[in-house]
């Protein structure tokens, strides 16, 4: 057994995936907002979500997700709500979210652990700090990025300074809105 851990983002064309919803009030508003992904990139969610095994959440994202989704009664938020998910946090000691695991403080060592046990796709839906880490000690098997044609001029990017990897495309899809789903994956 073996997951594979996906970083699905939402990322503007300079790179910026930060508060692409606008709740983090970062200043950078809701700059998703404006574009459509069509019913075509809503299934893509909708599908990456029920073929998850785990997901893998920074302390920022988790706030933001903890707060909205319990609240929310579809078959996606179910989804959301059910499976297992590991926090990285130095700040929470209890994670009130359901099916919530704090992962160690040596992030790499604790992920390795979690991929050894969930079988299935793991997913990072935005918690930067977390995808800058496992980027760095090569534990991303596939990226799945969800580009909006929209140059936002600062905020936190997915790929810091410094940081390579070598990626082989597996798919590159038009979106509604001008949007671009392309999805890579590492490569050793």
């Amino acid at each position: 057994m073996s997951g594979k851990i996906i970083a699905t983002q939402y990322m503007s064309l300079d790179g910026v995936i930060e508060d692409p919803v606008g709740m983090e009030n970062t200043g950078l508003g809701d700059w998703t907002g404006p574009f459509s992904r069509g019913p075509e990139g809503d299934k893509f969610k909708e599908d990456e979500l029920l073929d998850a095994g785990a997901m893998i959440f920074g302390r920022r994202t988790y706030d933001g997700f903890a707060a909205v989704w319990p609240l929310v009664d579809t078959p996606y938020a179910e989804r959301m709500n059910a499976l297992p998910k590991f926090l990285a946090s130095s700040t929470i000691s209890a994670p009130e979210w359901n099916n919530t695991t704090l992962l160690g403080k040596d992030l790499p060592a604790s992920v390795r652990k979690v991929k050894a046990s969930v079988d299935g796709n793991i997913l990072i839906f935005g918690s930067a700090s977390v995808c800058h880490t496992l980027l760095a000690a090569g534990l991303i098997d596939e990226l799945s990025l969800m580009v909006y044609p929209t140059i936002l001029g600062k905020g936190i990017r997915l790929f810091p300074d410094g940081v390579q990897t070598r990626l082989e495309q597996i798919e590159n899809v038009r979106l509604n809105d001008g949007i671009a789903l392309l999805r890579y994956r590492t490569v050793a």
